[in-house]
């Protein structure tokens, strides 16, 4: 009987928070805009704190057979995310046939100055509710983002040297990362992006990558690898062993100032940085410490 209260109350209970959390950030968002207004920069549509804002879907675009980029208005064509980089941002919805609302952290994919929109890549997985929803939706729905989650804090120069080592959608967090720096004219970080997929299909953001190469000799440079490539497959067949990243890395445990950055399935970053059963990982086979490396 008192399972059954608690769950007829639930939803009641949930839209009692959710309504609290609208208020809190609208009268954020109007402290913001009015902050933003006296100073003159471009009003930040994710401030500090809950957000609670609803974002209308303006278009979407197939990158791949389970992936789609869905672009969002922010609320002004003057308005910027003003994510801090290595941010994602907490969605909400409650679709239907859904007992309980589906919450998902998303990284970003446009930069955090970019005036009017916001662009999210997200994978479609067959149980993903939150993403299924996220696929289904149409030109003019709206999506709920509750509020920004903070990353690994980064400032400019933090290192000299940094490797990125992604797999299939965890290569999000990192591209937010590397556009981030290398928009900035003061940065001199030097970057090395090693990037696992399953299938040729599955390189991401392939086509920046190569700009980025062109555009930043000597400070980025992209290797790939793919477990299941296509019969004359432009890509090297394998995974992200010992081998490989001791052949592509630049930056050694011993060189100073340096930062392995990991996000993929559990599975991949379970053999890259241990796990309970089996501390240490393949990176601490290569040397690096614990201080060396950061989880997305």
């Amino acid at each position: 009987m008192a399972t059954r209260t608690m769950t007829g109350r639930l939803p009641t209970l949930v839209g009692g928070v959710a309504l609290a959390g609208v208020g809190i950030g609208v009268y954020s968002r109007y402290l913001t805009s009015v902050a933003h207004a006296d100073n003159g920069a471009a009003p930040k549509a994710f401030g500090g704190g809950p957000a609670f804002l609803s974002l209308k879907l303006q278009s979407t675009e197939e990158v791949n057979h389970n992936t789609k980029k869905l672009r969002f208005a922010l609320p002004t064509d003057e308005h910027v995310s003003g994510l801090p980089l290595t941010s994602a941002l907490l969605t909400y919805s409650w679709p239907k046939g859904c007992m309980l609302p589906c919450v998902r952290p998303y990284t970003p994919v446009t930069r955090s100055d970019e005036a009017g929109i916001l662009e999210l890549m997200v994978k479609k997985y067959p149980d993903g509710k939150q993403s299924t929803h996220i696929h289904s939706l149409q030109p003019g729905d709206s999506l709920r983002f509750v509020t920004p989650l903070s990353g690994y804090k980064w400032t400019t120069n933090k290192h000299s040297d940094i490797t990125l080592i992604a797999g299939g959608a965890g290569i999000t967090p990192m591209y937010q990362l590397i556009q981030g720096i290398l928009a900035n004219p003061e940065e001199k970080t030097r970057i090395t992006l090693v990037f696992g997929v399953n299938t040729d299909a599955d390189v991401l953001l392939k086509k920046e990558f190569e700009g980025f190469e062109r555009q930043f000799p000597g400070r980025f440079r992209a290797v790939y690898t793919v477990s299941n490539p296509t019969p004359n497959s432009p890509y090297p067949k394998g995974y992200v062993t010992k081998e490989l990243l001791s052949k592509v890395l630049t930056a050694k445990p011993e060189t100073e100032n340096t930062k392995v950055f990991v996000c993929g399935p559990p599975a991949m970053e379970n053999a890259l940085v241990g796990s309970k059963k089996q501390p240490g990982g393949i990176l601490g086979e290569l040397g690096f410490t614990k201080e060396q490396i950061h989880k997305f």
